[in-house]
């Protein structure tokens, strides 16, 4: 099915027998709050998974799962090269390496990376260092150092090449869901798949590829707590309906409509919120916006459903166990994830308060204001951060890529590493397929005239995803920032980019000329696209060319 579908579309029930052509579209008003117009309406016609050809629930996860195998080789071979600690890995790999030791940040003595690169882990000191990131994503990173051992370099990106298989296989999953389509799943699975910006990211181990997984992860989550509380809004409806005079829902519990208990799913995504935070704090913006829009969803489907005060209801009746779901929850997952500076006697500020009057704040234990201090000097890093650096990027430049991140440079001359030619170069550049992104920007511009205009649930909830990750940056136009903070919202750009394709490419009902045309376009440039990627798959991957093509390579000046 097309995403021209929306909630609103689902059929109507049948007409009479007899009924004019013309009018059959005329119901009877009463038929409105009957258990099947109820569960249709917000269920939609959903048929049974049994009554589905055993070859489509093939395809429902094997086209996932064959694009998260295409994204995972593109990840895992040759991840060990570089064999040396790009770009800001210089901080994280070495913090992982810190936590299995402690379970905290500790310093490092001059020239670290060098002895670090070759196995020894002597330079680590004793005493602890300051850092202005929670602990996850870094944990994160401690468990591929614990598999493989400290000293792989394939340990030290395992767990990136990791997630951002997975994520390859969320984002398709998530499609499909959406726009009710195998074929739209598995073309979002492969953008996201071969796709630059997000190969680098799965291969370097920086934070912003685990801030992007729980962040996705969250989005799927409450997804699918959207269909949960569909169902159970249509159930317990229905229930009164058939305990009603004539099969109808009393008129009483249209008022605000009853309450729908307590939702897992809803729990699911405030856990990985706290993660997404306790990873990065720019989480805080996916808390906030998914948290908004899990309440207007369950305003929608109240609404739908004939509930007359559906605002009021679904604040009261909904709002405040969503609340309670989300963000007590992912502030505990926050605090939890900070267990190894709890259980630590000598962390950075873990003593902060035991020469610290508390005064009026006496009554917190002194490990909280203590950590509470910490995050008060991180903060003010973070709003004052404003040095200069030559791929600083301003988040404007982002949506059109105008300054990718250059991770790793190395420019042989013959006969060094196998150079053949009198120059070759071997790089890793965060600069993603063009075609891919630039498309994706105007998909981006295109849904917000689309939502306005037809109020597509999906239209919305891809532009509050993207609006999460980008917009805060804007705020910050003085502070150092790069483009590989983008990873964090790319899913939002592959959805609407595939939501644009799937206008593109038609509903079933459509003319079968019109699905072929449609069919044709999305084919040429979804093969544009892989030509694309495999042309600069060499400068995501540090893979040795001649230094003319990577100059080749470089389409805008700012690229280099």
């Amino acid at each position: 099915m097309s995403p021209n579908v929306t909630d609103s579309s689902a059929p109507a029930l049948a007409p009479p027998l007899g009924t004019p052509p013309a009018a059959r579209w005329l119901k009877d008003p009463a038929e409105a709050f009957t258990a099947p117009a109820l569960k249709l309406r917000l269920q939609g016609a959903r048929s049974s998974w049994r009554d589905t050809p055993v070859s489509l629930r093939l395809w429902f996860w094997l086209a996932p799962l064959l694009t998260a195998a295409i994204g995972g080789v593109l990840r895992f071979v040759r991840l060990g090269e570089p064999g040396s600690l790009v770009f800001d890995e210089t901080y994280y790999i070495k913090d992982a390496y810190s936590y299995l030791q402690s379970g905290y940040e500790r310093n490092w003595a001059e020239k670290a990376n060098e002895k670090f690169v070759t196995g020894d882990f002597s330079a680590l000191e004793n005493s602890a260092e300051y850092v202005v990131h929670p602990p996850v994503g870094k944990w994160m990173i401690a468990f591929g150092m614990w598999l493989f051992g400290p000293s792989s370099t394939f340990g030290w990106r395992f767990t990136a090449a990791l997630v951002g298989t997975l994520s390859i296989l969320m984002i398709a999953l998530i499609a499909q869901k959406m726009f009710r389509s195998t074929i739209l799943g598995a073309v979002a699975g492969l953008l996201f798949a071969v796709d630059g910006h997000a190969i680098v990211q799965s291969r370097t181990s920086l934070l912003d590829i685990f801030v992007m997984f729980w962040a996705l992860a969250s989005f799927g989550a409450l997804l699918l707590d959207r269909d949960d509380g569909r169902r159970r809004l249509a159930t317990r409806l229905a229930a009164l309906a058939t305990r009603g005079a004539n099969g109808r829902v009393p008129r009483g519990a249209l008022l605000y409509g009853p309450w729908l208990g307590f939702r897992p799913w809803r729990l699911v995504a405030g856990i990985t919120l706290g993660l997404c935070i306790g990873t990065k704090w720019s989480g805080l913006f996916y808390l906030a916006a998914f948290g908004i829009l899990t309440v207007l969803w369950d305003m929608s489907s109240r609404r739908i459903a004939g509930i007359k005060f559906w605002v009021a209801g679904a604040i009261v009746k909904d709002g405040v166990l969503a609340f309670v779901s989300l963000v007590p929850v992912a502030s505990a997952t926050y605090l939890a994830s900070w267990t190894g500076w709890f259980m630590s006697s000598d962390a950075y500020d873990r003593q902060w308060a035991a020469t610290n009057p508390g005064g009026p704040w006496s009554w917190v234990p002194d490990s909280l204001r203590s950590l509470w201090h910490y995050h008060s000097t991180a903060y003010s890093f973070h709003t004052g951060l404003g040095s200069d650096h030559p791929y600083k990027a301003n988040a404007w430049s982002w949506f059109v890529m105008g300054r990718p991140t250059s991770f790793y440079t190395d420019y042989p001359k013959n006969g060094e590493r196998g150079c053949t030619v009198d120059s070759c170069a071997a790089v890793v550049s965060s600069v993603g397929n063009p075609i891919i992104w630039w498309s994706a920007a105007a998909a981006i511009l295109f849904l917000v005239v689309f939502w306005i205009a037809r109020r597509d649930w999906r239209a919305g909830a891809i532009l509050a995803g993207f609006a999460a990750g980008y917009l805060p940056w804007l705020l910050y136009p003085n502070r150092t920032i790069f483009f590989f903070y983008a990873i964090a919202y790319e899913p939002f750009l592959i959805l609407a980019l595939v939501m644009v394709l799937g206008l593109v490419l038609g509903k079933t009902t459509d003319p079968p000329w019109r699905r072929q045309q449609g069919a044709l376009w999305v084919g040429i440039f979804l093969v544009l696209v892989l030509a694309v990627s495999a042309y600069f798959y060499p400068i995501w991957t540090a893979e040795l060319i001649p230094y003319e093509d990577w100059k080749n390579h470089m389409w805008m000046p700012s690229w280099i």
